[in-house]
């Protein structure tokens, strides 16, 4: 069985529909797509969305817990990055790099060192953590 997404406009599989009982055919009339696209846009919208997310994620230690395991993982996975990370941290400690303000609005709070080249640890875009944010989520949606 299929059925065309109403936002998008592509007819799809029916699997490819969020279960919905009180739909006719038990299915939402947006793709999981769809869906989770407008989750994520609500979210980095909405202030009380993520100072929620951020109250519950200080208020229940499981989830700081698996925050960990997470990163753990990711590092063991992802050598060259964690180290990259690493030696830049230790630059910025010793004072051997300094901090500098975002390259898009200029500000000097929450500075983040961007590698464009993990190969090259010292070598970073300086951007603010909004700023980094949003350079990942556009490279994420406009990857193949």
């Amino acid at each position: 069985m299929e059925k065309k997404c109403f936002k998008c406009g592509v007819v799809k599989d029916i699997g490819s529909f969020y279960k919905h009982k009180q739909m006719k055919d038990g299915h939402l009339n947006k793709c999981i797509d769809c869906a989770k696209t407008d989750v994520r846009q609500h979210r980095r919208e909405n202030e009380s969305v993520r100072e929620y997310d951020r109250r519950r994620y200080r208020e229940n230690p499981a989830r700081r817990e698996a925050s960990a395991a997470n990163t753990k993982k990711y590092n063991a996975e992802n050598p060259e990055r964690y180290r990259a990370r690493y030696l830049l941290t230790n630059a910025v400690r010793d004072k051997r790099v300094t901090k500098e303000p975002c390259e898009v609005c200029g500000v000097t709070k929450y500075i983040h060192g961007h590698h464009d080249d993990y190969s090259k640890p010292l070598e970073v875009r300086w951007l603010c953590a909004k700023h980094h944010h949003r350079y990942h989520a556009k490279e994420r949606y406009e990857a193949p």
